[in-house]
């Protein structure tokens, strides 16, 4: 099958609701950080007139809590409607009470979850696995991708494989890192998907939809007599779920020509150690991978797309027969377990098995905390030694119940030819939007492979920003905040006083501030230890005093448009004329 390359920029959020805005009829929505903008996604397009795979707009119906967004699901479901919702962290919870209806009724249907943390001794907007993690008893098959491209491709495999099956799907990816994350990436063509709809089935779906014409009885209440069975009676249509998933994924290959399965092996095919893992630290592990490999070592990753139902088949299928350890990583904790629930299916996956591996498990990223390239060999490091360290922690320093491995110097493992850049900025001054902007005009302008990520506190407006951009000839697979950057800006001169801005500038690189000080004023004010890195790592220094420009053509406190064409005409990663007309 010829490949349609058709390539868009855009974040996770922006990509599952692609997919699903072709695939759904009606989506009921409560807006929670960090999936709101998959919903405000689909409203626009809804407003703007966009028409689905069925030639219709979308109904989009906002509710007053989660709990009533999930209920408006489950009764439009039963009128035999395609349905979905977005949502994350506490609003999933919300929605599990009607999770299990739906799933015991065998209702197709897709959530889409940008994953986030619980609030437990504190809150936290940002990213981690706890969230999904709390849905593994609904019955809600679930799919989990680790990059943008990911969820493109596998949020169709979602919403075709339920229809197939009946089994309603969580459709999942990293909060923030993978949902916020802005990617230049190959969109699939809506015909196409439309050609693998199983139309019998989406035609039994409208058929069991509840009609006064054909009255039927649901919902009822058991008693001991027969509620075991009647619950047993679902076990062939879970049976069938990783083979439906294993065909429609080997359709979007075909489609795309990237290989899909529901689990996935990257490495060394005769690597003796094995991480397993899901999500966007899958990306990092691979950069990882191909870095040590080159020196001789054999590492391999398996990545876990299909982890409900968890199918055993699919995992040996992948799993090297050379593997002698196996590290696990969570991104959860559940206090007082006997290990993390992939660690605990993994290892329940070799019961049995003559020359079972030694394995272990691990947490990383909860709360969104960086997971970095030295942080993967750590772990790679920690399956070397002769008893393997388990239950431990990386990224961070354990000295209570010392269950963290060591950390270790940060290095560069992405491929040269990446260029990256970073920006401070304050919570509402236009610096995340102008970058946004950025990172879509070399998309759109060029041939180059682009990613940007922002990263804020939770105080968001009026808050401390910094915005992490990278551009280049290779695919970019960086899940990571960037620490070597090669150019910085700084949009706010006090900035200069509060944090090592510099930190990490490569030799050579170049740095840019805004400031309000004349030139004699900028070499009296900077501190030493700015000059004396400046000097010792040859950096072009550059100042502007964006603050006056802004003020002098009427744009108030917003510098971004003006440091945005600073930034171009610096870096020179495209022609600055071209820079701005676009």
């Amino acid at each position: 099958m010829t490949k349609e390359k058709k390539f868009i920029t855009c974040d996770g959020n922006y990509a599952a609701s692609y997919i699903s805005y072709m695939f759904s009829e009606v989506a009921c929505i409560y807006p929670i950080t960090p999936s709101s903008t998959m919903a405000e996604v689909v409203d626009e397009w809804a407003a703007n007139g966009r028409k689905n795979m069925f030639g219709q707009k979308m109904r989009i119906t906002e509710m007053q809590s989660e709990g009533g967004a999930a209920g408006a699901v489950h009764g439009s479901l039963q009128a035999g409607v395609l349905t979905t919702t977005y949502t994350a962290s506490q609003g999933l919870l919300l929605m599990i009470p009607n999770m299990y209806k739906i799933a015991g009724e065998l209702l197709p249907c897709v959530f889409h979850v940008s994953a986030r943390a619980l609030a437990g001794h504190a809150l936290s907007i940002f990213g981690d696995h706890s969230d999904v993690y709390a849905c593994r008893q609904t019955g809600f098959a679930m799919l989990a991708a680790g990059s943008v491209q990911e969820v493109m491709d596998l949020s169709g495999v979602a919403h075709l494989a339920t229809l197939k099956t009946r089994i309603p799907f969580l459709n999942f990816f990293d909060g923030f890192r993978t949902s916020h994350e802005i990617q230049k990436i190959e969109k699939i063509n809506q015909d196409k998907l439309t050609a693998l709809i199983d139309q019998d089935a989406l035609q039994a779906f409208r058929d069991r939809a509840l009609n006064p014409e054909h009255p039927v009885t649901r919902g009822t209440a058991q008693n001991p007599d027969i509620f075991f069975q009647a619950k047993e009676a679902c076990n062939p249509f879970y049976d069938a779920v990783p083979d439906a998933v294993e065909a429609y994924m080997q359709d979007i290959t075909k489609i795309t020509g990237r290989e899909y399965h529901p689990f996935t092996y990257y490495g060394a095919k005769d690597a003796e150690n094995v991480i397993v893992a899901m999500g966007s630290v899958t990306e990092t592990i691979r950069e990882v991978i191909d870095y040590l490999n080159a020196q001789g070592k054999r590492y391999g990753l398996v990545s876990v797309h299909l982890y409900r139902p968890f199918a055993t088949k699919y995992f040996f299928n992948v799993m090297p027969s050379t593997v002698k350890k196996i590290t696990v990583l969570d991104r959860t904790k559940e206090p007082g377990a006997n290990g993390d629930p992939l660690y605990l299916d993994v290892r329940d996956a070799f019961y049995g098995k003559e020359n079972c591996p030694i394995i272990v498990g691990g947490r990383y990223g909860l709360g969104s905390k960086d997971v970095t390239p030295s942080q993967i060999i750590a772990v790679y490091k920690n399956l070397e030694m002769k008893e393997p360290k388990g239950k431990f922690t990386i990224g961070i320093v354990d000295d209570v119940t010392f269950t963290s491995l060591p950390l270790l110097p940060e290095i560069k493992v992405s491929a040269d030819d990446i260029y990256e850049a970073k920006f401070y900025g304050l919570g509402s001054d236009g610096t995340v939007g102008a970058n946004k902007n950025s990172i879509k005009i070399i998309g759109s302008a060029t041939d180059k492979y682009c990613q940007a990520y922002f990263a804020y506190d939770s105080k968001k407006s009026g808050g401390f920003t910094a915005s992490h951009l990278r551009f280049g000839d290779s695919p970019i697979r960086s899940t990571y905040l960037i620490t070597t950057p090669d150019f910085v800006a700084c949009h706010v001169q006090a900035y200069i006083h509060l944090y090592d801005v510099l930190k990490g500038l490569k030799k050579g690189g170049s740095f840019l501030l805004n400031t309000i000080w004349e030139e004699d004023e900028v070499k009296k004010r900077l501190p030493n230890s700015m000059k004396k890195f400046l000097a010792e790592n040859e950096i072009k220094f550059y100042t502007i005093n964006g603050t006056k420009l802004a003020v002098d053509l009427g744009l108030g406190n917003r510098t971004n448009t003006i440091m945005q064409a600073a930034f171009f005409k610096i870096t020179n990663v495209i022609p600055f004329d071209l820079a701005v007309d676009q």
